[in-house]
């Protein structure tokens, strides 16, 4: 599978052009486009590109490949985003956050003009939330008070944590991850997604509706598979 990631991670770069302001996402899969993209700036491929990190951690892996970065409202708009996901459907709509940057993910791809997903054939589904669980970002005030809440919309609510310690995972905001479980999968995500925007306490979902127009899939056979939003 990590070699789908990478083959999918590459594929991405020919999206990118000289000159361009570009959002850079997190995960393991982005990861690889990181890697082909500082090796195409140290051998002169591309040139004079900012990158917007969406982490910390992505942030740290741009400066060790040489690129270039810039705070998002220095650079918007931006010219295009790349980005993992956790589950694609087949209108093209994700589950993204499993990396705890969902809302720092979703501001970046909000002020791109173009949003391009890289991913392996595991992440694509025919019905979101039915292998990943939804992560919501939430702020730590009375994050408890959200259980029932999440429960009455149908979801298994899970406060994420770090390893055998118990703590609770925190976003580079500062906030909690309640992960929501769906047994079902998400029978309406437009709806669930206008719920849980109108619950005070949430910060951001990873539903990621209507936003990319390119996914790239890298498949067993070694080629790429190209599927674009329709107009």
């Amino acid at each position: 599978m990590e070699d789908l990631k990478r083959l999918a991670g590459r594929a991405a770069l020919r999206e990118v052009e000289s000159g361009m302001k570009i959002g850079l996402g997190t995960g393991s899969t982005v990861r690889h486009f990181l890697d082909a993209l500082g090796e195409a700036l140290a051998q002169g491929e591309l040139r004079d590109l900012l990158g917007v990190p969406t982490s910390e951690a992505t942030a740290a892996r741009a400066h060790e490949l040489g690129i270039p970065l810039q705070e998002l409202h220095e650079v918007v708009p931006l010219d295009l985003a790349v980005d993992g996901a956790d589950e694609v459907d087949p209108s093209l709509d994700l589950i993204k956050g499993l990396g705890g940057a969902l809302l720092r993910e979703k501001m970046v791809v909000q002020e791109a003009r173009r949003f391009v997903v890289i991913a392996d054939p595991g992440k694509m589904v025919r019905r979101l939330g039915t292998q990943a669980p939804l992560p919501v970002e939430v702020v730590p005030f009375g994050w408890r008070s959200h259980l029932t809440f999440f429960q009455v919309l149908g979801a298994q609510p899970r406060l994420r944590t770090r390893g055998e310690s118990g703590e609770p995972f925190l976003t580079d905001n500062g906030n909690h991850v309640v992960d929501l479980t769906f047994p079902n999968g998400i029978s309406d995500p437009r709806g669930l997604q206008e719920s849980l925007r109108g619950r005070a306490g949430v910060v951001e979902t990873g539903l990621f509706l209507d936003s990319a127009a390119l996914v790239l899939v890298g498949t067993a056979g070694g080629s790429i598979s190209r599927m674009e939003r329709n107009p």
